[in-house]
């Protein structure tokens, strides 16, 4: 292989950078825009969403403006159907884990707090009188002060997060619509922009992240509400009070792997505690049975079936992803992780076959081969291997 001209290597170098460089300004103008951002990300998902179903009923023949419309309000009836179902029963709940208080109060101060004082050796109810943290304030009460100017502040703050989620609510389902009616057009402007010599390549590779991320965001979404109402109906005939919500909790936040059931299984075990005003066996093996039984469906016929191995994301990346979104972009950077995580790794797996028909893999033998074909080679090369070793 012909090695290229020194000035065409600095070229190719300085054209790196200046991509690297596009990169991290664009990473910088998003994590700069993050807080007004969210409804325009939820939007584009809600569009991507609907987008293949637009596309069939202009197949049977109607105008793209009418398939939008008529998927549009398809899925406000199913949100308002969800709500409808949903908010009386949280409301029950609520209204439950409300009347519930006090006797929570009466079993922690009375019977929790006593046995922990037994059992750990220090005195928890004192730190439990008014009168003691009063007292404790004005000794401290710099800061005491300083505190209490952090907690003002976050709820100032909080006070406007919660305008700012009600005008996102009103806010998406509007560019949701415009995304959804010029949903092609944007497709193609992109498409527009590619290189005409990368352009198989990038086809590609969409193809492949889309089919990605439409078979884990359309299975997640099921699996997420499957295990809600298997948790939420399980504890509920088990007797807990507070299962739907828990169950609904547990469901909603099993996107991340094992955090759904972990936090579902530690709200029960203490809902059953209070409930019962102490250990009730009976309870709890309820409780224990119901989380034992939705993981082993969801790991043995909900994933596999509905999800599958598409994605191809081992549960730790998963939960990096999550993490890591959250902490640079808070709850954008949430939403996004997960779509970001997957193309990710569809451009990864071609980083790596690339990587494996390439000079610097192979050495100077090196020979192209179509993608595909080196997996193949190291699948067969441990059995050539093995009859070689044969007398």
């Amino acid at each position: 292989m012909t090695p290229l001209p020194a000035l065409d290597e600095i070229a190719r170098f300085l054209r790196h950078i200046k991509y690297a460089a596009a990169t991290l300004a664009l990473i910088w103008v998003i994590w700069l825009l993050a807080p007004i951002l969210t409804p325009f990300v939820a939007a584009i998902m809600l569009a991507w969403l609907g987008d293949p179903l637009v596309d069939r009923l202009e197949a049977a023949g109607r105008s793209r403006n009418t398939a939008v419309l008529l998927v549009f309000v398809l899925m406000i009836m199913l949100i308002a159907l969800a709500l409808l179902i949903l908010v009386p029963m949280l409301q029950s709940q609520v209204q439950t884990l409300v009347a519930a208080l006090p006797g929570m109060q009466t079993w922690l101060l009375e019977k929790a707090v006593p046995a922990l004082e037994a059992r750990f050796g220090f005195r928890a109810a004192e730190w439990m009188d008014p009168q003691r943290l009063i007292d404790w304030a004005r000794s401290h009460w710099q800061a005491a002060g300083g505190a209490a100017a952090t907690v003002f502040g976050y709820l100032s703050r909080s006070s406007f997060a919660l305008v700012t989620m009600v005008v996102n609510l009103f806010l998406t389902p509007i560019v949701a619509y415009y995304f959804l009616r010029d949903w092609d057009r944007m497709v193609e402007r992109v498409a527009s922009l590619i290189p005409r010599d990368h352009i198989a390549t990038a086809a590609k590779l969409a193809s492949e992240s889309n089919e990605v991320l439409g078979a884990f965001v359309r299975g997640q979404f099921v699996v997420m509400v499957a295990l809600g109402a298997i948790y939420a109906t399980g504890m509920a005939l088990v007797g807990l009070k507070l299962g739907l919500l828990i169950g609904m909790v547990a469901g909603l936040i099993s996107f991340i792997p094992y955090l759904g059931a972990t936090t579902g299984v530690i709200l029960a075990v203490l809902a059953a505690l209070v409930q019962a005003q102490g250990v009730d066996v009976k309870l709890l093996a309820g409780v224990a049975v119901v989380f034992t039984v939705g993981q082993l469906l969801e790991s043995y016929v909900l994933t596999p079936r509905i999800v599958g191995d598409k994605i191809g994301l081992h549960p730790v990346a998963v939960i990096f992803a999550v993490m890591a979104g959250g902490q640079l972009f808070g709850f954008l950077g949430m939403l996004l992780a997960l779509p970001v995580a997957a193309v990710a790794n569809v451009l990864l797996r071609y980083a790596q076959e690339r990587y494996r028909s390439s000079e610097l893999y192979a050495g100077n033998a090196a020979v192209i081969m179509p993608a595909g074909v080196t997996d193949q080679i190291h699948r067969l090369t441990p059995m050539a291997d093995e009859k070689s070793k044969r007398p």
